[in-house]
């Protein structure tokens, strides 16, 4: 019966090809990045020759050496129309934007969602008009970030009346036009607080500073103290369209 030597039956890894080197078969080499078994015992026959050595495994394609493209802590990486580039790090509290396609990504700020401004008041005011009078010191100014930014304005008016009266209306008022108003003619109160809550959502349509108040008025003469220990007050939120 044969012989078998099982330490024999194993690839011989030679590493990497030298011409000088006497292969045998079931060495293994390296060469050019690709592995190579010997089937035929032979010296100086380089392993892509095929009648002494068969390929195992090829050597793939070298991926990019990013190294030499970023080259500072934050960079990353983008491809252009042309191949890989480096966007150098932004500043504290930018974001990174896409271009959309057939465009290269830039750094860039995002307005927040809750650009605001916020006002009142705990001052009396004694108000005895039909006519649509400020309520002072409840006004405020905002800056919208878009064209299509919209605003939420909310917020209360509070009155104490004085005498039997009816009630009482407000405004909301961006610059000198009336955007909003609220009535209620028919409540009547005898000597009573009133407090009238308002929402109301605008779209001024402009990038410039603009200005937001409340206005107020009576019914039928009577005369109202506004606030008179409480407050009023008026929000501001912008939301971006």
């Amino acid at each position: 019966m044969a012989t078998i030597n099982l330490g024999s039956i194993k690839f011989n890894w030679k590493g990497t090809y030298a011409g000088g080197t006497a292969y045998v078969v079931d060495d293994v080499v390296e060469y050019n990045g690709s592995s190579y078994i010997c089937i035929l015992a032979s010296t100086g026959n380089l392993p892509t020759n095929a009648t002494y050595f068969e390929q195992m495994s090829s050597a793939g394609t070298d991926g990019t050496d990013l190294t030499t493209t970023l080259t500072t802590q934050g960079d990353i990486v983008y491809r252009d129309a042309s191949g890989l580039q480096r966007l150098g790090a932004g500043t504290s509290g930018q974001v990174l934007q896409t271009g959309g396609t057939g465009a290269n990504p830039s750094w860039g700020t995002v307005s927040s969602s809750m650009v605001s401004a916020y006002a009142q008041t705990t001052a009396d005011q004694n108000i005895a008009s039909a006519s649509l009078t400020d309520l002072n010191n409840v006004t405020v100014t905002v800056t919208p970030s878009s064209t299509s930014s919209k605003f939420l304005i909310l917020g209360r008016v509070g009155a104490n009346h004085s005498t039997s009266g009816s009630g009482f209306g407000l405004a909301i008022v961006r610059g000198s036009t009336v955007v909003f108003e609220s009535e209620s003619p028919n409540e009547v109160y005898n000597f009573s607080y009133e407090v009238n809550p308002f929402m109301y959502i605008d779209s001024p349509n402009t990038t410039s500073a603009t200005t937001y108040k409340i206005q107020v008025k009576t019914y039928t003469g009577d005369q109202l103290a506004f606030q008179a220990g409480s407050t009023s007050n008026i929000c501001v939120i912008e939301i971006l369209g």
